[in-house]
């Protein structure tokens, strides 16, 4: 009998269907689906997992954190501990009898360690079975038997660079988590999460929060008017200085400007738009976000369409298609859709397909594609957006850039140059199939030089400069991976898990006094913590395994002697650590103003002393008794912001697989009923 041990159920069915057409036959042991098929008289049976049925931890010893000065975690062993027990009970029983083990996760760092584990699992049974390595990018017929029918062997120096990453992230997690969770007196469900990526994630989120609260705008004048030809065609102007940094500069032209213009000379070029590069895991993530979609969503999304068959393998680098992938074939595949007909012809008219490349370019997967046909009707609504966006990109990287012609005219009036800009396309091509590129047409009369044209109106424009704006989840995961942090797998987890500590909410992301806190300590006592350089590092350490020019034991080691140095510093100075934080922690505690009656008191989140339920209640008691009720569950976060129906202040409940709920405070809040009922719909 062979086993194949696939990544999740999902695949596992899909993996056994196409292996063996209808004839397969489905069981359970310990209540987990086990699919039992044959080929050419021969036994197969395959079990999905649930990613990773191990996690590495701790021994026991180690547990209290009362008992165990943190930096004992540093140099501690490190244990491997189920997870999924039912999962490994039943590939224990199952894989008893197995003469080959065909291990069928996904190619990636993760993939190779949970199928690694598996094979350990198995091997302890049955020690003589060989394994063998699927090697696949999208769950499709073509792709699944290809993959079986040229059997590799696992890819060992890339499952231990997945377990240097659990490692690492472990330790450092475990290590600066306590430190900062007990010098704060923040534990059990409060406990201040550090983390090897998160902490220069936050970092960035944070630095960019305190630009923007330090910005001093500078005011600066604009001056425009309006034109109109004598057909009276209306088109605009801007003087050619753009900015004036003195508004009596901009006034003494506004007041010179006549009521006549002359065209000095008009300038057209036409410039070429290229198509968009084929979709990687960060683009698509912001992708999805211009469509409304937390980076979490998108990629959970997306691995859903893959197990279906319906995408490509979504973790991916790269944005060049190999010569392995058909494109004109999937272009033709797409075609008998009547939803893409249209742009299939497109594509197939052409002479010579020219696919367009992006600057990355990896072996593992290809770009993320569309590998099958999907009805609407068998998809999820927010599926089909997802896939709908997938193949739109697709089918645009395989057409010709688009032509736009860029007009710029220079007219004088009473001596003051002025610049009118237009452009119109000439040639939409992709850009016919894509509305997430956003370019508007800007008219533009026929001109010609020496012609007069009449003033018929002049403004004269009191203007400040803009702060920075704040991080959405795809400008984030973009610059995550710009500066090395995280990898394709784990940037969109890195975000969530923020956002469920309470250190960021939003999007774009806005960071709390506590994470501003725990920045700003950070920075100031071990800045090699918060910033990407350190982490950078590791990850290329890491990806030296992968190569076996490193190994495993070497860039753990490494890594410890690194956190030894940084928390040498952080005790010496925890006193003063635990003063800074707790204060932010405080601020992060008051909702907003009372609204009690001549109070000018803040309404405070705190903790009844006999219920150990929390509430809201001004911090001028016992002179104001104002109080609130809150929820009992979920991490509550305050927003400072206040409710568009009654003007109460508004926070944040968060529970994990749930969407965040804004809450008005106000139980007589006219929006009230709105608010309960989305929040009971995402339930």
């Amino acid at each position: 009998m062979k086993l194949i041990i696939s990544e999740k159920e999902i695949a596992a069915g899909r993996i056994a269907r196409i292996l063996a057409g209808n004839g397969v036959d489905h069981q359970k042991v310990y209540g987990v689906p086990v699919h039992h098929f044959k080929i050419d008289g021969e036994d197969y049976r395959i079990i999905g997992l649930k990613g990773h049925i191990l996690k590495v931890d701790f021994p026991k010893e180690y547990a209290n954190w009362f008992k165990v000065d943190p930096i004992e975690l540093i140099d501690a062993k490190i244990e491997k501990i189920p997870i999924q027990k039912k999962i490994i009970q039943a590939l224990n029983k199952i894989s008893s009898d197995a003469d080959e083990i065909i291990i069928a996760t996904d190619y990636d760092r993760e993939g190779e360690l949970i199928g690694y584990d598996a094979m350990q699992l198995v091997k302890e049974r049955n020690a003589l079975a060989p394994a063998k390595r699927a090697k696949f990018s999208a769950i499709t017929p073509k792709d699944i038997n290809q993959a079986f029918s040229k059997l590799g062997k696992i890819d060992l120096d890339l499952a231990f660079a997945g377990r240097a990453r659990q490692d690492i992230d472990l330790i450092w997690g475990a290590t600066l988590t306590r430190f900062l969770s007990l010098a704060t007196y923040q534990i059990k469900d409060k406990f201040l999460s550090v983390g090897r990526v998160q902490t220069p994630t936050l970092t960035l989120i944070v630095e960019r929060e305190l630009k923007i609260k330090s910005f001093i705008p500078t005011p600066y004048w604009v001056v425009s008017v309006k034109l109109k030809t004598e057909s009276g065609e209306e088109f605009e102007a801007t003087h050619k200085k753009k900015r004036f940094l003195k508004k009596e500069d901009a006034q003494s032209v506004f007041i010179k400007l006549g009521d006549r213009g002359t065209v000095l000379g008009i300038n057209e070029s036409i410039r070429d738009i290229k198509p968009p590069a084929p979709f990687n895991t960060t683009a698509l993530i912001i992708g999805g976000s211009s469509i409304g979609f937390t980076a979490s969503k998108t990629i959970n999304i997306a691995e859903n369409l893959y197990m279906n068959g319906y995408i490509s393998y979504p973790r991916t680098d790269n944005t060049v298609y190999p010569s392995s992938i058909d494109v004109k074939e999937i272009a033709r595949m797409l075609g008998s859709s009547g939803e893409y007909s249209r742009m299939s012809e497109a594509v197939l008219a052409q002479k010579k397909i020219v696919a367009r490349r992006g600057k990355r370019r990896s072996t593992d997967h290809p770009p993320i594609h569309p590998t099958s046909v999907a009805q609407k009707a068998n998809l999820s609504s927010d599926e089909w957006k997802l896939y709908d966006l997938i193949v739109r990109r697709f089918i645009c990287t395989l057409l010709p850039a688009a032509k736009i012609k860029i007009i710029i005219a220079t007219i004088d009036i009473n001596g003051e140059p002025f610049i009118a800009n237009g452009s119109n396309f000439i040639e939409q091509s992709w850009i016919k199939f894509y509305p997430y590129y956003k370019h508007k047409d800007v008219f533009i009369p026929q001109l010609k030089k020496e012609q007069i044209i009449t003033v018929s109106g002049k403004e004269l424009l009191d203007k400040k400069t803009k702060p920075p704006v704040r991080y959405t989840q795809g400008k984030l995961v973009e610059e995550m991976e710009e500066l090395g942090l995280g990898t394709k797998a784990t940037r969109h987890t890195i975000i969530q898990n923020l956002i469920l500590r309470g250190y960021v909410n939003g999007n774009p992301l806005q960071p709390s006094e506590k994470a501003i806190a725990v920045v700003r300590m950070l920075k100031k006592h071990a800045e090699k913590i918060s910033s990407p350089d350190m982490t950078s590092e590791l990850e290329m350490y890491m990806d030296g395994i992968v190569n076996g020019d490193e190994t495993k034991e070497d860039v753990v080691d490494r890594s410890r002697k690194m956190l030894s140095e940084v928390m040498t510093v952080l005790q010496n100075e925890k006193h003063e650590i635990s003063q800074e934080i707790k204060k932010a922690i405080r601020e992060d505690l008051v909702v907003g103003k009372c609204p009690g009656e001549n109070c000018d008191g803040d309404l405070i989140v705190r903790t009844a002393r006999k219920t150990k339920k929390r509430f809201i209640g001004c911090n001028a008691y016992p002179e104001c008794r104002t109080t609130f009720s809150l929820p009992q569950r979920g991490l509550l976060v305050t927003t400072r912001e206040e409710c568009k129906h009654c003007g109460y202040p508004v926070v944040k409940i968060i529970n994990k697989g749930r969407k965040p709920w804004d809450l008005c405070i106000n139980p007589d809040c006219p929006g009230k009923d709105e608010k309960y009922r989305n929040y009971n719909n995402n339930k």
